[in-house]
């Protein structure tokens, strides 16, 4: 019977520590957001982003907007032809897929000006098949809001906490 108490406490702590959220990340912060001011390589560089987490764009929709375009428009800095338009000034994006994603700003002269990110998306520790990169997942809703990855350990431990009493109390 202990046997058989330990092989359920292991399975479910398992289950319980691979199913931590995914990471949301605000595209400029600390430093700034999505505006002018911002160094988007040396931000994005100091991220690793994973399939399934989420970037969100925050600006005045009166100032700019997010375009996501091919690695040739992005080079050349081209609006004529974008994957995907954004203007809601808080653009939740959810990397599904593993690859590289480009975006800018459509308002002239913005890209050229830096506002441009390139977002190098590696396999998520839980997905181990890329979605689709024929379409992206993306919504102007409103984010979920902003937490940490310090903030998603902290939940997932307090998740095994309750799982464990739970198996402690059935036993």
């Amino acid at each position: 019977m202990a046997a058989m108490r330990t092989i359920l406490l292991v399975v479910a702590a398992m289950a319980v520590l691979s199913s931590a959220s995914a990471a949301i990340y605000n595209v400029g912060e600390r430093g700034g957001a999505w505006d002018l001011s911002t160094n988007y390589d040396t931000w994005a560089s100091s991220r690793n982003f994973q399939t399934s987490d989420q970037i969100v764009f925050k600006y005045s929709p009166q100032a700019h907007d997010v375009l996501e375009v091919s690695k040739a428009d992005y080079d050349s800095c081209s609006t004529a032809s974008p994957v995907t338009t954004f203007n809601s000034g808080n653009d939740v994006v959810t990397l599904t897929a593993t690859g590289t994603r480009y975006f800018i700003c459509g308002f002239p002269g913005h890209c050229a000006g830096g506002m441009k990110v390139k977002i190098d998306v590696m396999p998520g520790s839980s997905s181990s098949s890329p979605a689709p990169a024929n379409g992206p997942s993306a919504s102007n809703a409103p984010p979920p809001t902003p937490v940490s990855t310090a903030t998603n350990v902290q939940a997932t431990g307090f998740g095994l906490a309750v799982l464990l009493a739970v198996v402690g109390l059935m036993a």
